[in-house]
């Protein structure tokens, strides 16, 4: 799966809702809110899925 700059991102192994920030190739770097801090993480895309709501929660 390819992902843009402004996707909505989600891990495959579920947490918060990341926005994408950069993409390197297969590097894809997120960034989030956590506590009113801004964080960033830099993850490869196969452990990456677009993030979708169903009712209060993110799947993939």
């Amino acid at each position: 799966m390819s992902f843009s700059v402004g996707d909505s991102v989600q891990k495959t192994s579920g947490g918060p809702r990341m926005t994408v920030v950069a993409v390197n190739d297969n590097e894809i770097t997120c960034s989030w809110n956590e506590l009113g801090n801004e964080k960033q993480e830099t993850i490869t895309a196969s452990h990456l899925a677009l993030y979708q709501e169903d009712g209060d929660f993110g799947v993939c």
